[in-house]
């Protein structure tokens, strides 16, 4: 049995209302006042549906989802009139911060790419974790291998974690002297031997972390968090529910509806435990998503942080820790004429309340902290013009 992934059909759903918004879009009135200035600064832009992010040394490394191709296609099961199409755009960019400014380029290139046209709904990487000169990253798939073998050859590493290395200064296919890259651990194949969360074969591998005894994964199709090993070996740390939840409006009201869980980014704490975030699938209700503790070793997963929305990433950072809500006011609730869906950059207090840190941003997804600033991957749905920002923290 084959699920829709419920983060792809979250991202599909966000870039449909984006791609309203630029077709709908009238003149401001004469008499409406000028928006003052983002409390942020950019850092790098161009991005082609960037994802998530971390610190490699001084520099921050982006996983793009890149903007598919014109290779085999497979039907878009949220639009029968459109089709996902393979293509090799995925990318890893790196950026570089300096006093007054930034500078970027990608290092890694030529990973694949799913994405409907003109490069919405991109599934390909979704995290990278660099340890000295050698890359990590996870790249999506959306569904089972059954689809996955049906995109012939290009397709081989969707689903997977993948490495290589970053060794000289000459461009080359991979990127600046990248080597190829291998595939660590097939997780899609992982999934559908093992099916942890029981719920039918689906998989879409999003975050990455280190953790002690390896990577932390987070399987977004999968429902579940996995580790692989210093040896290459999967295992399942936790899953996450699927539970009951109030029918949107326009669906008969008489009963409530299963909600997958989603989970999209996994750290480790100060405790030692697991600490993943949690987008929620259909109906993407406001307030239902929670971030998760799982304890060190594994176990049954218990709320740590609950009332928060379609939550992408998280971090820790001085005691504190950071999520990154996608779309505030709930995934189908965004109305197209007030333009790109907005998300913001919130702190979890002592107490399980929230501190919004920044709002207003453009379909945010990835952060990263250093110091006293936030670094956030913005308009994470869009080919070629998404972003990283700078967030001076409260």
């Amino acid at each position: 049995m084959h699920r829709r992934t419920t983060l792809t059909a979250a991202l599909g759903a966000a870039a449909s209302l984006a791609l309203a918004v630029s077709s709908t879009a009238v003149p401001a009135a004469a008499h409406a006042p000028s928006p003052g200035p983002a409390p942020w600064t950019k850092v790098a832009s161009g991005l082609d549906n960037p994802r998530l992010l971390s610190w490699g040394g001084d520099s921050l490394y982006v996983a793009e989802a890149g903007v598919g191709g014109d290779g085999a296609c497979i039907p878009n099961p949220e639009d029968p009139e459109a089709e996902s199409c393979l293509g090799l755009s995925g990318a890893i960019t790196k950026v570089t911060l300096h006093h007054r400014r930034s500078s970027q380029r990608r290092v890694v290139t030529g990973l694949p790419s799913l994405a409907t046209a003109p490069g919405n709904e991109a599934v390909g990487p979704g995290d990278v974790v660099v340890v000295g000169k050698r890359w990590f990253a996870t790249v999506g798939l959306g569904g089972n291998t059954e689809v996955r073998a049906s995109l012939g050859r290009d397709a081989k590493k969707l689903g997977t974690l993948l490495t290589g290395t970053l060794k000289h200064k000459r461009w080359g296919r991979h990127g600046w002297g990248g080597t190829r890259p291998r595939v660590v651990a097939d997780l899609a194949a992982y999934e559908a031997a093992n099916d942890p969360d029981g719920g039918g074969e689906d998989s879409n591998p999003t975050g990455l972390a280190l953790v002690r005894g390896g990577l932390a994964v987070t399987d977004s199709g999968g429902n579940d968090a996995l580790l692989v090993n210093g040896w290459n070996r999967v295992s399942t740390v936790a899953t996450f529910p699927t539970r009951l939840v109030p029918p949107p409006p326009f669906l008969p009201q008489d009963q409530d509806i299963p909600m997958e869980s989603v989970p999209t980014s996994a750290v480790q704490g100060p405790d030692g435990a697991w600490y993943v975030s949690e987008l929620t699938g259909f109906p993407f209700p406001p307030g239902e998503s929670t971030v998760w503790r799982v304890p060190a070793g594994g176990g049954t997963p218990t709320a740590y942080a609950t009332g928060l929305t379609n939550v992408t990433d998280l971090t820790w950072h001085k005691g504190k820790l950071y999520v990154v809500q996608l779309v505030d006011v709930g995934l189908l609730n965004a109305d197209p004429a007030a333009g790109m869906p907005e998300g913001s950059l919130r702190r979890v207090e002592r107490d399980g309340s929230t501190t919004v840190v920044a709002e207003g941003l453009p379909t945010p997804y990835g952060v990263a902290l250093r110091g006293r600033s936030a670094y956030v991957t913005t308009c994470s749905i869009c080919a070629d013009g998404g972003q990283v920002v700078k967030i001076r923290l409260r």
